[in-house]
């Protein structure tokens, strides 16, 4: 099993820096041990004008079928002759990846304290994998790895044997990958894409393979036309952990196109919130006055736009005049823990049939949300910044359209009564502002007026005669026009 990485150099910038940035030294054949036999790596040239890193994988065939998957659950993977008699030692697969990630740990992670820079700049590689499993074919190899920056891929497929040349081509192929990119990138790419050719993992898939996956994917899989498939591949198609895999990455694709953290937008989850389930009057009071505002609307197919933990789909699912409850969060763990307190799982099929529960930025429209009685903005707005309302605003009033839609929001005049919230702050640290009583109007007054909505006001909780009601909300309904109304009517 054997991979060679290639570069090219100058005098003032030799190519054995490669030795530095793999930490190992072109004078000197190193060998380690692995769970399944011996690497090597070795140098067949380094001069400042060419240097060649080889990785040489010895696999103990005993210790593939000690240590694998065995005779029980999965079996030992393409064992089509015996347990001894298989592929394993000869064509690059999961152990090549393993072995890659004990050799070469330190130049996956692109850390090099000799040369910093070097590792953080692109350079000019070739990697050679002379025999290389592809379940999908040469074809696939090049779906894998075109996207990935490289400007040459290619995938040379292997006969069964050339003597008989009907025979056709076997699964393998030799790979040769050129291009210039990171070193830690284009390690990262073969440590995933190599188990996924092959197709077989060689031990037992467990939950942490998602976050090795995802450490590995950073900066390339989210956006990867062919995720769906790497993923699954990866993960041994285990469904539970292929799904929790893809909404991880979808949680890092919506990071990646608001030019945000991950964290900054996974953050419904937090103990400290007065949004969360616990005996806080408030918390009660806002989702009575919600579902008071929604029955009086007659609404029956209600959308919980950022519905956090789950608490208002809760209380709809309570009555069964809301016939479709649609629960839509950024926050996979949050829409975990609302999953877990409707006990969806144990749920029975009626009653499961009117809830759904979905990851989506509410700054995107979907077309899917449109044709719903109501929507409810459950002190949402506040968590985003300014500059993305509109957005917010065409997705839910602009594309979805419902009849109704209900908007609560803190009242930032109210603060000065909180004993415990120190002047000038927010009640939660992701708020990224709160509005007065005239500035939520001023800009729910023109929502309506863009959209041909009609707005009131309604007081959430003790309604201060100075600083207002803790909570504001704005009820928002389609205005209908004068022939509209007769049309209804008759209807009627």
């Amino acid at each position: 099993m054997f991979l060679t990485i290639s570069t090219t150099g100058t005098p003032e910038r030799p190519a054995t820096d490669l030795g530095f940035l793999l930490h190992k030294h072109p004078e000197r054949a190193q060998t380690f041990s692995t769970s399944h036999g011996t690497a090597h790596v070795f140098y067949p040239e380094a001069s400042a004008e060419q240097c060649t890193a080889a990785l040489l994988l010895e696999v103990d065939p005993i210790a593939l079928v000690r240590k694998g998957k065995g005779k029980g659950r999965g079996g030992a993977p393409d064992a089509a002759l015996a347990q001894y008699v298989n592929d394993r030692p000869y064509a690059a697969s999961s152990l090549l990846s393993v072995a890659m990630s004990t050799v070469f740990k330190s130049a996956l992670s692109g850390a090099c304290k000799a040369m910093p820079e070097r590792a953080a700049a692109p350079m000019e590689l070739r990697i050679e994998v002379p025999a290389l499993p592809a379940r999908g074919g040469a074809e696939l190899v090049r779906k894998l790895f075109g996207p990935l920056g490289w400007t040459r891929v290619e995938a040379e497929a292997v006969p069964l044997d050339e003597k008989f040349p009907e025979w056709g081509d076997s699964r393998y192929v030799r790979l040769v990958l050129e291009g210039e990119l990171r070193l830690a990138d284009a390690l990262r790419q073969l440590y995933v894409l190599l188990p996924v050719l092959d197709d077989a993992k060689h031990y037992w898939v467990a939950p942490d393979e998602v976050d090795k996956l995802l450490r590995a994917g950073e900066g390339w899989l989210a956006e990867h036309p062919e995720h769906k498939l790497i993923t699954s591949r990866y993960l041994s198609r285990r469904w539970g952990l292929t799904r929790e895999a893809m909404e991880r990455l979808e949680l890092v694709r919506l990071a990646e196109a608001d030019d945000l953290e991950v964290e900054s937008i996974d953050n419904a989850v937090d103990e400290g919130s007065d949004t969360e389930e616990r005996p806080v009057p408030l918390a009660v009071l806002r989702r009575d006055a919600i579902l008071a505002a929604l029955t009086a609307a007659g609404a029956a197919r209600v959308l919980d736009l950022g519905c956090g933990q789950g608490q208002l789909v809760q209380s709809l699912l309570k009555d069964p005049r809301f016939t479709e409850i649609v629960g839509v969060d950024v926050s996979m763990r949050a829409l975990t823990i609302a999953s877990r307190r409707l006990k969806l799982d144990r749920m029975g099929e009626r009653q499961a049939a009117r809830v759904t529960l979905r990851q989506g930025s509410l700054t995107y429209t979907d077309k899917t949300l449109k044709g719903y009685d109501a929507a409810v903005l459950s002190e949402v707005i506040e968590h985003l910044d300014l500059e993305r309302l509109p957005a917010l605003e065409f997705a839910v009033f602009g594309s979805a359209r419902p009849r109704t839609v209900l908007v609560t929001t803190p009242n930032v005049e109210y603060n000065v009564r909180w004993e415990t919230l120190p002047a000038g702050h927010t009640r939660h640290g992701d708020h990224r502002f709160e509005w007065t009583r005239a500035e939520f109007r001023t800009w729910a007054d023109a929502v309506a007026g863009r959209h041909g909505y009609h707005v009131e006001y309604v007081p959430v909780g003790p309604d201060d005669p100075e600083v207002g009601p803790p909570t504001q909300m704005a009820m928002f309904t389609i205005a209908t026009t004068t022939d509209e109304t007769e049309k209804e009517a008759k209807a009627a």
